[in-house]
C-alpha cells in the first residue's frame, strides 16, 4: 500500500465528510478512496471512520489520527519543497485568494515577478474582501488581514499593514477638515461594510467613533474611487492609499491618531500536501514582505501646519 496515498485519501474523506467529494478532490475513483481507507485501517488495527448512508464521520481514534496525519502530509511537502531547493524548474498551478485591494498592488507585483521567474507556474487569482473556503474552493493559499487567524488553520505571518483617514482636497476645501475624532460624526464617512466603527488612538486615549455616510461598500477599490472624486472620508489600508497620497490625490486626515494595525497572514489548510511551488511562493512572498507598512504618525505640530496649508 502507498501509505501517503492512503494517508492523503483518508484527510479528504475526514475534512469533506464525504468520499465521493475526496474522490473528486484526488482524481481518483470513489471505490480507490474507499480501499485506501479500509487498508489505513487494517494497517493501524483501529476503525477510522464512522460510516452510513448518510453520513460519514471520525471516530475518536479517527481525530486522534487525523492530528498525525496532518503533521505527516506537511513533513512529506516540507520534504519534497526541500528537494527543489536548488532547482528554478517549478512548475504547476497556485490558487490564491486575496483582498481586492491588495490582489491590485502588492499581490500582482509579487506575481507578476515570482512567474517571471518560473515559467512553468501559473497563478489562479480570486480576490474577494470575504473569506474563501479553502476546502471547497481548493484554495492553496489566502492572503488575510486578520489578528486573530483562524486556529484550525496554518497561519504564517508576513507584514504588519497599518491604515488611514483620508479625503479629497476637494472635499476638504468644501468641507472644514476634521480635527478630532468625535468631528468624524459631522462628516460623510465611506465606510467598508465590515467595519462601521472607527477606533482612533492617542497615547492613553482610545477614541471609538461608530461613523455613517452616503456610501455603504464591501469593496475597498470602490471607497477609494468615491474619496478620490470628493465624496467623503475614507478609512483605508495603507498600502492602497500611500500612492494616491503621494500624487495629491487624496490628503491625510486626523493624521495624529494611531489607527491599529493589521496583520497579513498566508493562510493554508494544515493538511495540505502541498506541492513545492505553493511552498516556494509562500517562502518568496514571506521573504518579500518583510518591511511593515505603516502611515507616519504625524505630530500635533505637523498635523497643525498641515491643516493651516489646507
Amino acid at each position: 500500500m502507498d501509505r501517503i496515498t492512503a494517508i492523503k485519501s483518508f484527510v479528504e474523506v475526514a475534512h469533506l465528510s464525504s468520499f465521493t467529494k475526496a474522490a473528486e478532490k484526488l482524481g481518483l475513483s470513489r471505490l480507490q478512496v474507499s480501499r485506501h481507507v479500509q487498508e489505513l485501517e487494517q494497517w493501524l488495527k483501529q476503525r477510522l471512520l464512522h460510516r452510513t448512508t448518510r453520513k460519514v464521520s471520525l471516530t475518536q481514534q479517527g481525530e486522534r489520527a487525523l492530528i498525525r496525519f496532518e503533521r505527516i502530509l506537511d513533513e512529506a511537502s516540507a520534504l519534497i519543497a526541500q528537494s527543489y531547493q536548488d532547482k528554478t524548474e517549478l512548475a504547476g498551478t497556485i490558487r490564491i485568494t486575496s483582498p481586492i485591494g491588495f490582489s491590485q498592488t502588492m499581490l500582482i507585483e509579487a506575481v507578476s515577478q515570482f512567474i517571471a521567474q518560473h515559467k512553468g507556474v501559473k497563478i489562479d487569482i480570486h480576490a474577494s474582501d470575504s473569506f474563501s473556503n479553502l476546502v471547497e474552493e481548493r484554495i492553496d493559499i489566502a492572503l488575510r488581514y486578520t489578528n486573530t487567524p483562524d486556529e484550525s488553520l496554518i497561519a504564517r505571518p508576513l507584514m504588519k499593514i497599518g491604515a488611514c483617514l483620508c479625503a479629497s482636497p476637494q472635499y476638504l476645501t468644501e468641507q472644514s477638515e476634521p480635527m478630532t475624532p468625535t468631528d468624524l460624526l459631522n462628516h460623510n464617512c465611506l465606510v467598508h461594510l465590515a467595519n462601521d466603527t472607527w477606533q482612533l488612538v492617542r497615547g492613553d486615549e482610545v477614541h471609538e467613533v461608530k461613523v455613517s455616510g452616503s456610501l455603504v461598500c464591501n469593496d475597498v477599490t470602490t471607497i477609494v474611487a468615491a474619496a478620490i472624486n470628493g465624496s467623503g472620508v475614507a478609512l483605508l489600508p495603507y498600502d492602497i492609499a500611500r500612492k494616491y497620497i503621494k500624487e495629491n490625490v487624496l490628503v491625510p486626515v486626523l493624521g495624529n491618531y494611531h489607527i491599529n494595525s493589521s496583520q497579513l497572514w498566508a493562510v493554508y489548510l494544515s493538511r495540505s500536501y502541498q506541492l513545492p511551488v505553493v511552498r516556494a511562493f509562500i517562502d518568496f512572498i514571506a521573504d518579500m514582505w518583510q518591511d511593515d507598512i505603516e502611515p507616519a504618525i504625524y505630530t500635533e505640530d505637523t498635523a497643525r501646519t498641515h491643516s493651516n496649508s489646507s
